[in-house]
């Protein structure tokens, strides 16, 4: 084809996505079903993992829940069996009729709820569980990557074993979890991968380069995988990045910015968090920033100079608001250690 034919094809399809994407902003798109689909969670058993199980038990998804926290994991568990058996005493009561006038829901009895202690930070540790999953549960059709930790130490007080971690858990893993369950999903050209990064796997703050770095080679990850799965012309898989601002689940908790600012943009909470991951997942929406003012901060980041981001930054505060959290952390550590003699 001619090359300014071709651009000017090009051009329209460009055109033609920004029509569509407005038209979504206009117009809310058809939640899809994940009922009787197997849905694997990592980083279940606290935070946004066990508010994304809840939310997929109810839509009827099979549950499977890793977490390194056996106890946690489990309570998670038993709060998804209590949605499953209302589900169940619903549907007794009143049955579900689908857009066909079938009754549209996974059988009751097929709705289990699975649970593995997993350190997803060990890559043996992953693919052994995987295996165990495939043969117990069968094949992943919904896979979460959510499981996260934090340091909370300053770079040059931060043990180089805390550093290696950080990056195993929140970067790595997604590389062993997704390896495990994609050759399926690419068989079947059916699936869904679900990226839990952070605003901060778009732009950074100090005091927090591990984390930063991590969540910033996740959000690598998910794009080059989201393009490799493009090329290969696998559109049945589906991905979603999820980068929200900071989430009040107290893993950064005595973060603060400018306290002039905070009532504008106070910590999320976690329920909205994950109903407007939901959105995106069901409607097959590539990225979701939570709040959007994310999408302008990054797109200010990415053209204004250096220097006039870092105005910005001192101004809201942004700058050093890890600070207080990492201070925080210092001092609980060590109560610690002089609790336990040390």
């Amino acid at each position: 084809m001619n090359i300014l034919l071709e651009l000017f094809v090009v051009t329209f399809k460009v055109l033609w996505a920004f029509v569509l994407a407005a038209a979504k902003w206009l117009v809310r798109p058809k939640e899809k079903s994940v009922a009787g689909q197997v849905c694997l969670i990592t980083g279940a058993g606290s935070g946004l993992g066990r508010l994304f199980a809840l939310e997929f038990a109810r839509r009827r998804a099979l549950l499977v829940l890793w977490d390194i926290n056996t106890r946690s994991n489990e309570e998670t568990a038993g709060m998804v069996r209590h949605i499953y058996r209302q589900l169940g005493e619903a549907a007794v009561a009143a049955p579900r009729a689908g857009e066909d006038g079938e009754t549209e829901a996974a059988p009751q009895g097929s709705l289990q709820v699975y649970t593995y202690t997993c350190d997803v930070g060990k890559r043996e540790n992953v693919y052994t569980t995987a295996e165990r999953v495939r043969k117990e549960v069968g094949e992943v059709s919904v896979l979460v990557n959510n499981a996260g930790v934090v340091s909370g130490h300053h770079l040059l007080e931060c043990p180089d074993e805390l550093i290696e971690r950080t990056m195993m858990v929140n970067c790595h893993a997604h590389f062993w979890t997704t390896k495990a369950f994609l050759p399926k999903m690419l068989e079947m050209n059916h699936g869904h991968i679900v990226t839990v990064a952070s605003s901060l796997g778009l732009f950074s703050t100090a005091g927090v380069e591990d984390y930063c770095a991590s969540k910033f080679g996740a959000v690598g990850f998910h794009e080059s995988l989201s393009h490799e799965l493009k090329a290969a012309e696998k559109d049945g898989i589906k991905t979603t990045l999820v980068c929200p601002y900071l989430v009040d689940t107290g893993m950064f908790r005595g973060c603060r910015i400018r306290k002039e600012i905070e009532p504008f943009l106070p910590p999320l909470k976690p329920e909205y968090c994950v109903k407007q991951a939901m959105r995106a997942i069901l409607t097959d929406q590539p990225m979701i920033c939570t709040p959007r003012l994310m999408y302008m901060v990054t797109f200010m980041k990415s053209i204004l100079p250096f220097e006039a981001v870092v105005c910005m930054y001192r101004f809201l505060g942004a700058d050093k608001c890890m600070y207080p959290f990492i201070a925080q952390r210092k001092q609980a550590t060590n109560n610690n250690e002089a609790k336990n003699g040390i």
